[in-house]
């Protein structure tokens, strides 16, 4: 039902004017209320709207029901009902409990007193004052205490909208924040990859009280090689093992496995060879002829290492030299993250107008960085997940 539905963000602007200058009427109204007012959050708007609950209104006006869930109680009112538990069948026996309810309030002060006003977190004066001198831009940013003790460091693609959240949240970490906050700064990156690079230095340079999940390693999960008695390079996804160099990492294991599903159509990998399918003869791949035989030994070892190192280039930088071009604290300006020999050195930034053509030039913008298994994680996933990122090699 939900395959071909339409994404929240395509009928967002539709709901706001359909309920323009209305009450929304719900069973439970609180809940469906909330959903609303979250999905409208995460669009970055604020939706408020006044509501009356069907559940509240029957529990007044018609006392003493055995359960007040929508179906029991239309069905003990009368009250047909089709379509039920889908959108449509709902709304409608809804309109029609409402109907009975708005007859028996014979009053009418009842339901104008249930109204529910629903009104927005109010920010306070000090955090409004903070907020209004933020920018909406990509960066890395600082939350301070009175003092000037940092309490919290995050990053964000809009720092404005973010710290908006950490003062409007209502949950326990957002709340000692807003105790707390007196200052916020910021350093805006353009990149959100030197954005990620930056918060991860900070927060263990700093080790803010409030980032205490974050100083810990934010992957958990690697992927390995290793070569088999019949010299084939098989793949493994398992837990961060020190001991080893991961070609790459993944914040968690499903993350990994994605990858490797993916792996194997993209490059054509045996499903016994990469660990997704534990068999003793010939993969299902191969069963339904989208593998070339690795699994039993009918393609050579040769052909189909070459597919397998194809990848592991492709997603690890380890002794390779190059600088990845992201975007620019400004239109005219560019990031460029620099690696050299597989460790990540750090970043610097330079005019469009500049070609880096020379590694030494290079060098004397570049900014120095830490290089950890962070670093590496957050830059690999990061190459992952952006594809067009510019990427320029040297020997």
């Amino acid at each position: 039902m939900l395959r071909n539905a339409p994404k929240f963000y395509e009928v967002a602007k539709r709901i706001v004017e359909i309920t323009e200058d209305c009450i929304l009427v719900a069973h439970n109204a609180q809940f469906d209320y909330r959903i609303l007012v979250t999905e409208f959050r995460r669009l970055g708007f604020d939706f408020s709207r006044e509501s009356l609950c069907t559940v509240q209104l029957a529990k007044t006006l018609i006392p003493n029901q055995p359960s007040y869930s929508l179906g029991k109680l239309v069905r003990s009112l009368g009250i047909p009902v089709t379509d039920r538990h889908r959108a449509s069948g709902d709304a409608i026996a809804t309109v029609k409990l409402f109907k009975m309810l708005l007859d028996k309030d014979s009053s009418k002060k009842i339901i104008q007193e249930s109204i529910r006003k629903n009104p927005k977190l109010q920010l306070e004066p000090r955090h409004i004052d903070i907020i209004e001198q933020l920018p909406s831009i990509t960066g890395v940013y600082y939350i301070h205490k009175s003092d000037g003790e940092i309490i919290y460091i995050g990053k964000s693609n809009n720092i404005k909208k973010r710290i908006n959240q950490h003062f409007t949240n209502s949950n326990h970490k957002s709340k000692k924040i807003q105790l707390n906050a007196a200052a916020v700064t910021y350093e805006a990156t353009g990149s959100e990859l030197v954005a990620l690079l930056k918060e991860s230095e900070e927060i263990k340079r700093n080790k803010p009280i409030y980032n205490r999940a974050l100083r810990r390693t934010v992957f958990t999960h690697a992927l390995y090689s290793f070569v088999d008695e019949n010299d084939y390079i098989n793949l493994k996804i398992d837990k961060v093992d020190g001991r080893k160099k991961p070609i790459t990492t993944f914040s968690n294991r499903d993350s990994g496995k994605s990858f490797i599903n993916k792996a194997v159509e993209d490059y054509n990998l045996c499903q016994k060879l990469t660990g997704l399918y534990k068999t003793k003869t010939s993969c299902f791949n191969y069963d339904i002829k989208e593998c070339h035989g690795a699994c039993i030994g009918k393609e050579s070892s040769e052909d189909y290492n070459k597919r397998v190192m194809s990848l592991i280039n492709k997603n690890s930088y380890r002794q390779k030299n190059m600088v990845i071009i992201d975007r620019g604290r400004e239109i005219d300006e560019r990031s460029a993250i620099y690696i050299e020999n597989g460790v990540f050195k750090g970043i610097g930034f330079f005019n469009l107008n500049y070609q880096i053509n020379n590694i030494d030039v290079l060098k004397s913008f570049i900014t120095p960085m830490e290089n950890n298994r962070d670093t590496q994680h957050i830059i690999q996933s990061y190459m992952r997940r952006n594809k067009r990122l510019k990427v320029l090699q040297f020997d």
